[in-house]
């Protein structure tokens, strides 16, 4: 389980953008919030390649990854502006931020084992009734 200490950098990451997204919505227009987005992205990911060009790592793509990154990108492009429009809309960040990251892992588990043929434990029952019940008690406090 040497991911976990990965994954909860990437939790807190999450956090730390819905925060500033909240933040920023109002302040600026939703485009120029997602341009900036946008420039920050790509910027992290030309570093990211130009470090690993100069570490010597071999750059390569193939189309499935190259599609699913893409995928990746459209994807975060989408929950950008519907954070913006979102908070934008006067959503508090306590409600609204665990209400799209729940709904969104409730749809990810759905589709990793629908489509992705991963296993179902009663446990991962459990777990999923348990966050569609947060979801729940969140939006309707």
């Amino acid at each position: 389980m040497t991911w976990i200490p990965y994954a909860l950098g990437a939790a807190i990451a999450l956090a730390a953008a819905d925060v500033c997204v909240k933040l920023a919505a109002g302040k600026l227009s939703n485009s120029l919030g997602l341009l900036l987005y946008g420039g920050c992205t790509f910027l992290t990911g030309l570093s990211w390649v130009l470090i690993d060009k100069a570490r010597g790592l071999e750059i390569y793509a193939q189309t499935p990854g190259i599609l699913a990154a893409l995928g990746v990108g459209i994807s975060f492009s989408a929950v950008t502006i519907g954070l913006y429009i979102t908070f934008g809309a006067g959503a508090p960040v306590s409600i609204a931020s665990p209400f799209v990251r729940l709904g969104g892992l409730l749809i990810a588990s759905f589709i990793g084992l629908a489509l992705l043929q991963e296993p179902l434990s009663w446990r991962y029952v459990l777990g999923m009734v348990l966050a569609m019940s947060g979801v729940y008690l969140i939006i309707t406090r």
